[in-house]
């Protein structure tokens, strides 16, 4: 590694660090521009949230679009000759993973909600 590299790199780190030193200090001094860096704090988490509400609704009916497609390629497929596997009992056991999958998911989604409010309010 070169020391012209190393010392660019601290100095920049150093720099980093005294221009958000200085903004902090000019932030909370000012009433004024406190309540804007806030306000813009907050608006940046909406946007993140609304971002990662709508990522998760797409990995959501991915996911959905997934199972269901498994789903329908174990019910077409038969079992081989002489194996005892029932494939009821595996659909049963799947149901029962995607309903349970299916509850998380509203359960995460009530959260994110009232995640929301309490960020509006």
């Amino acid at each position: 590694m070169n020391t012209d590299t190393i010392f660019q790199l601290l100095q920049q780190s150093f720099r980093v660090g005294v221009g958000l030193t200085a903004s902090v200090l000019e932030t909370l001094q000012d009433p004024q521009k406190r309540t804007q860096t806030l306000s813009e704090l907050q608006q940046e988490i909406a946007q993140k949230m609304e971002e990662w509400a709508e990522k998760g609704e797409i990995t959501e009916q991915e996911a959905r679009e997934f199972l269901n497609q498994w789903l329908n390629s174990q019910s077409s497929s038969k079992t081989p000759q002489g194996s005892p596997v029932s494939s009821t009992k595996t659909k049963a056991d799947v149901g029962q993973e995607i309903q349970q999958l299916t509850e998380k998911i509203i359960t995460l989604r009530q959260e994110l909600e009232e995640l929301r409010e309490k960020k509006k309010s």
